[in-house]
């Protein structure tokens, strides 16, 4: 998490998309949250996908994922819900 935190920091990344296949999502997305605003990047937008399962979905939201996207998701429809979170964080600063 600190080196994805620290990697999107130096290149000044708007987004980081973690999949989760082994249950990370419950340590290491809070872990790569804490990183991005450990480092004065809380701005960094953070959204999921893979096998993180449907349950888990409020859980990872409640600690500061900003979208999910699991399996059969829909890409232009993911993509232009990912632009529109951009936009908005831009339009926040």
């Amino acid at each position: 998490p600190e080196e994805a935190a620290r990697q999107a920091v130096e290149n000044d990344a708007h987004i980081i998309g973690v999949s989760s296949q082994a249950a990370g999502h419950k340590t290491l997305v809070p872990a790569l949250i804490e990183s991005l605003k450990q480092q004065g990047a809380e701005d960094v937008l953070v959204g999921c996908g893979g096998g993180l399962p449907p349950q888990d979905y409020e859980w990872v939201k409640a600690r500061g994922v900003a979208a999910i996207y699991g399996p059969g998701t829909h890409m232009p429809a993911a993509a232009a819900e990912i632009m529109a979170l951009i936009k908005g964080q831009q339009a926040a600063a």
